[in-house]
């Protein structure tokens, strides 16, 4: 079936200090996979790190999230469509695809009441 995900994973490892520090880093996978019917195109997998720090107390909280940590180029959406240009005498088919975000720091403030 096309695009359907060969293998995927997702994980992490999480700090939870007792004083309100945290810590996290998370990863996100997903193989090379078929882009159509016959496997002649392949939707490119991709592995990509974020990273969350954050300071928690009784009445606030604050942090900083990193997407993309490693800044790696990947591809979000893919797909294999097939087209024909006017001068061009066949049709092509080709991948088209929603580039995935780039390094993005954020930054977050939370109030509890």
């Amino acid at each position: 079936m096309p695009l359907a995900p060969v293998f995927t994973s997702i994980g992490g490892s999480t700090y939870s200090g007792k004083k309100g520090l945290n810590a996290a880093i998370r990863y996100r996978y997903m193989s090379d996979r078929p882009a159509n019917e016959d496997n002649s195109v392949v939707a490119k997998g991709y592995f990509v790190n974020d990273a969350v720090v954050s300071y928690e107390r009784k009445k606030y909280g604050l942090g900083v999230s990193v997407q993309n940590l490693f800044d790696v180029r990947w591809k979000e959406t893919q797909f294999d469509t097939l087209s024909k240009l006017q001068n061009e005498t066949a049709p092509v088919s080709e991948i088209h695809f929603t580039p995935g975000s780039p390094f993005f720091l954020k930054t977050h403030v939370t109030f509890y009441f």
